[in-house]
């Protein structure tokens, strides 16, 4: 399984547990083009080549996020919101078609659909 959820750094210090993290969502197959960018990098330095791979041919999509949370959060509260963030942007990526009328054209007598399911 690949990572799902990276925490990059704490920031602020030594004030409140501020955290910049790294949410990787897995992009339905028939969408990857729409996500898929050869120059594209990660915020997490130690993504392996399959991972940056994954990230460049756009079946994994980043989103880099940040938290704060008050001196003394237990890391089970901060795990929980990190994974309730996971599953919306996850949901969020299922769900968006960004290709769904892409390629559509018009021919100057009938239009041909395009786009993705």
């Amino acid at each position: 399984m690949a990572k799902q959820i990276i925490i990059l750094d704490r920031v602020n210090e030594p004030s409140d547990m501020n955290f910049r993290y790294v949410l990787w969502a897995t992009v339905p197959a028939a969408r990857v083009s729409a996500y898929a960018d050869a120059t594209a990098t990660s915020s997490f330095k130690g993504a392996s080549a399959p991972e940056l791979t994954a990230i460049q041919n756009g079946s994994i999509v980043e989103r880099v996020g940040m938290a704060s949370f008050s001196i003394g959060t237990p890391i089970s509260a901060i795990q929980n919101f990190l994974l309730a963030q996971f599953a919306i942007f996850q949901a969020q990526v299922t769900a968006a078609n960004p290709t769904s009328r892409y390629g559509t054209f018009y021919d100057g007598t009938s239009w041909t659909p395009g786009g993705t399911t």
